[in-house]
């Protein structure tokens, strides 16, 4: 038994949702948006972009409201910064699918450059089924506490996502959204926190045999509501986004930004 399959194996006996105490305690998010706002003059120094479209996509129950501080740093930054204009995310079914999949299709022909996509939670989900339907359109998927495993065990909001969708969703009855693991044929980094009160962290973990080499975790201190506004997530966004379309490289935080990251395995 490979180190892999036994990691693995592991995986698929622990999988169960967070802590309740984790859950209780993403109320800590609000302080995670202060940051944010506290540091905005300190994030618009971080590495400018080529001006390549970046579609955000929000997490469950989430919409554009939730990305709009992330997607307004990205602008100063420099990218052309797309929300996904499709409501809240609820329902998941094969017109939602459709909706994004034309949404993609429309920014990649009308800027002609490939998107980078950028999935909060279920958004990150979303993120990667659309690379592996559009490969040659998409630059790079970035998740942010994403559940990227078949087993909804990883988080504690599955009984309320299957109320609204059901034990078996439309997309998955036709064959989509199965193999949640294997990431996209695209430069892939999955950014999670260990103290995430929503989706437990394991189930966000990338693994090496997942079928792209150009995969990658990044660890940081954050809540699962904070994700999306917190500066060190923003710091490891914008090294990502900021990378040569044909030279990716795992990330590797600078000396003074090491503080930020914990330096943990993830297995």
């Amino acid at each position: 038994m490979t180190a892999t399959t036994a990691a693995r194996e592991a995986l698929d006996i622990e999988a169960r949702p967070p802590h309740r105490l984790l859950a209780l305690a993403e109320g800590r998010a609000v302080f995670e948006l202060a940051a944010f706002y506290a540091s905005r003059h300190l994030l618009a120094l971080l590495p400018r972009g080529d001006g390549h479209p970046v579609l955000v996509l929000p997490g469950f129950l989430a919409s554009d409201t939730s990305t709009a501080p992330m997607r307004r740093l990205l602008k100063d930054l420099g990218y052309d910064a797309y929300g996904w204009e499709l409501g809240r995310n609820v329902r998941v079914d094969l017109q939602r699918v459709h909706d994004m999949e034309d949404l993609l299709l429309s920014i990649h022909r009308n800027t002609g450059r490939k998107v980078s996509i950028v999935g909060w939670s279920l958004g990150g989900v979303f993120a990667r089924e659309l690379a592996k339907l559009h490969p040659d359109l998409v630059r790079q998927v970035i998740s942010l506490g994403s559940p990227i495993h078949d087993d909804r065990r990883h988080t504690n909001a599955s009984r309320l996502f299957e109320w609204f969708n059901g034990s078996d969703p439309e997309p998955t009855r036709h064959g989509r959204f199965t193999g949640l693991n294997e990431a996209p044929p695209v430069p892939t980094t999955s950014i999670l926190t260990r103290t995430d009160g929503v989706v437990h962290w394991r189930g966000s973990v990338q693994h090496p045999d997942d079928g792209n080499e150009r995969t990658e975790n990044i660890e940081v201190h954050a809540s699962h509501c904070g994700l999306g506004v917190n500066p060190s997530v923003m710091v490891a966004l914008a090294d990502r986004l900021a990378q040569s379309e044909e030279e990716w490289k795992p990330f590797a935080a600078k000396w003074h930004q090491r503080w930020m990251f914990p330096r943990s395995r993830l297995h």
